[in-house]
């Protein structure tokens, strides 16, 4: 059967132009020399490429992982040959500045071309998206003489990248990392440590590999506040941009990963000779927080990536329901009739609804993120970059956590589509759970998410940033409660998000008077609410995009009558689980808390 794994380009077209109004970011001094006619052609080119390059190899990646060779990793031709031709397509620079050579395009358009690579090998794609978060970390932190001998070789595509914070004895608690820095009395540094779960650590891919490490100095407090952060080139770079002799940094493992295989995934020494070359990026003490410039942006990257995986999976089960020809429907008594296609069947049906309803769901929420990163880098009101800003401090761990959640849940609805031949590796529904299944843990754990978001982002500001999102939600609300077939939808997202502030101030009072512990035991049920409630939004908005567009024909019709059945869907079967979220989040239940280890 032949499938095409990418979004369908009328989805990003609701979502870039009805929802988000691409065009008007034409509007910043920025992006006025595009329109809409150059976001689309990026997207065609975009397409294009990842329908070429990067899905004709996704199974081979997956077969042939990269290997440990004698010290070296070896990974299958084709995936070089596919970062050639996103390099030179201009891809790499997709966000930076005509004057670097870059198409300087609004991060919306890039998102939308992200989820297109990503649909078609979320591994491959992998390396070149570390290497843009890599390029805009040393924008935003390093200095113009560390932007010309490592931005630019990013930015053209000679130089990949990638972010090493953990480590093996500490994991996700980087209070706990160990590696450090000594001065060489130079202006450099020399690194001792070891870094764990490296994503592109080792190849032949590029020239050079750019690592962005996090280390303390000697003088460096415990903690977090301690952290510094460092380029550590694979290959020594001269003042010149030449590349000199090998850096001290040594392969010591490849990781065998359940899913994602194409992209090495590495343990790390660094200085065993005790020469391993460094730069302060800025100033000391400062790491934590200039990584998380890196890591918001690959937070929202694997939601996309998760979301484009559950695309997938849907779009195959799909295409294999509506072939497949098995049973009859129950009324059908003669068994000598023919067999229907599988898509008759009422489960069917309802395994295929529930996967739309989730990953287009996410899918606007992420474009909604997408939309306020433009505007908090380019508005010149500073109440509206402020309020974007909060925004997307709320957003972003929902949509890690919540897309990559619920899409692996739309990749085993896909499986069970199809029966016993969906976990067989002659269908590509089994790797695209396998490869999605890594994006709860990927950039974060989603605990940490959970963690991150009721403990610090819907408390900062004094609980701002959900004021925000329930102003959105109101506005939203309003909209649709004036159209008839959404009104009842409108109150129950009101009702929600009513709910959701009342069991967050709780929470909140909660934490004040020093019960923490217990207010925070059960963060990913928050963070469930939360997401639901964010994605119950964005249905909304899908719903009033869908009643407002005129359709020219019958494949339109059919498309935007899908739009409002699988809001329909969304807010009968999933917002409700929202009212058990909160009767157990309000009750303050210190059963996770007191439970003894022992008993378990």
């Amino acid at each position: 059967m032949s499938h095409d794994p990418l979004i369908d380009r009328r989805e990003l077209d609701l979502q870039l132009h009805a929802l988000q109004d691409a065009a008007a970011l034409c509007r910043y001094p920025r992006f006025a020399a595009h329109g809409r006619d150059t976001f689309d052609a990026v997207l065609d080119s975009a397409r294009a490429l990842a329908l070429s390059h990067f899905a004709p190899h996704n199974r081979a990646s997956d077969e042939r992982e990269p290997r440990f060779v004698d010290g070296r990793v070896e990974v299958i031709p084709e995936v070089k040959a596919a970062l050639d031709a996103f390099a030179d397509a201009g891809f790499p620079a997709l966000l930076a500045d005509e004057a670097e050579g870059g198409m300087q395009l609004p991060y919306t358009v890039a998102l939308a071309c992200d989820a297109l690579f990503c649909g078609a090998n979320v591994s491959t794609t992998g390396y070149a998206l570390l290497a843009r978060g890599v390029a805009n970390l040393l924008q935003a932190h390093a200095s113009a003489e560390q932007n010309a001998r490592y931005r630019t070789p990013l930015l053209q595509g000679r130089f990949l990248g990638t972010m090493c914070l953990s480590e093996p004895q500490a994991g996700s608690s980087l209070a706990d990392i160990r590696t450090r820095a000594e001065p060489a009395g130079d202006g450099t540094y020399r690194l001792t440590g070891a870094k764990m779960w490296i994503s592109g650590g080792e190849h032949d891919l590029a020239e050079n590999i750019i690592h962005l490490v996090l280390a303390r100095l000697p003088d460096a407090p415990p903690g977090v506040k301690g952290l510094s952060l460092f380029i550590v080139p694979r290959l020594r770079v001269g003042a010149d941009g030449k590349l000199g002799e090998r850096n001290d940094v040594q392969l010591a493992g490849v990781n065998h990963k359940l899913g994602q295989r194409g992209i090495v995934n590495t343990f790390l020494k660094f200085g065993e000779r005790g020469d391993c070359h460094a730069e302060l990026v800025g100033e000391p003490g400062q790491g934590l927080a200039q990584m998380f410039h890196l890591m918001n942006e690959a937070r929202i990257g694997v939601g996309v990536g998760a979301i484009s995986l559950g695309m997938a999976g849907y779009r195959y089960s799909l295409a294999y329901a509506r072939e497949r020809r098995q049973g009859r429907h129950p009324d059908q008594k003669d068994p000598a009739s023919p067999p229907v296609p599988i898509i008759e069947h009422a489960d069917v049906r309802r395994l295929l609804l529930q996967q739309k309803a989730l990953v287009e769901g996410a899918l606007g929420l992420a474009f909604e993120a997408a939309r306020r990163v433009d505007v908090l880098a380019n508005d010149p009101d500073a109440g509206r970059r402020r309020d974007a800003g909060l925004l997307l401090e709320l957003l972003t761990p929902v949509i890690k956590a919540w897309s990559a959640e619920e899409c692996v849940r739309a990749n085993d609805l896909a499986i069970q589509v199809l029966g016993g031949y969906g976990y067989t590796r002659e269908y590509p529904v089994e790797q695209y759970w396998r490869d999605n299944r890594l994006n709860p843990i990927h950039e974060g754990a989603n605990g940490i998410q959970g963690l991150d978001l009721l403990g610090r982002k819907v408390m900062m500001a004094g609980g701002a940033a959900l004021s925000l999102l329930r102003g959105e939600i109101t506005g939203t609300a309003r909209e649709a409660a004036a159209v008839p077939a959404l009104a009842a939808h409108a109150a129950a997202l009101e009702a929600a998000a009513t709910r959701l502030a009342e069991v967050t101030a709780a929470l909140g009072a909660a934490m004040a008077r020093g019960d923490v512990r217990v207010a925070l035991a059960q963060a990913s049920r928050y963070l469930h609410f939360t997401g639901h409630v964010a994605v119950a939004w964005s249905w909304l908005r899908q719903a009033l995009a869908a009643q407002r567009a005129v359709a020219a024909s019958d494949d339109e019709r059919d498309f935007l009558a899908g739009k409002l059945a699988a809001c329909d869907w969304f807010f009968r079967q999933e917002l409700p689980t929202t009212e058990h979220d909160a009767r157990l989040l309000a009750s303050l239940d210190s059963r996770l808390v007191d439970l003894r280890t022992e008993w378990l």
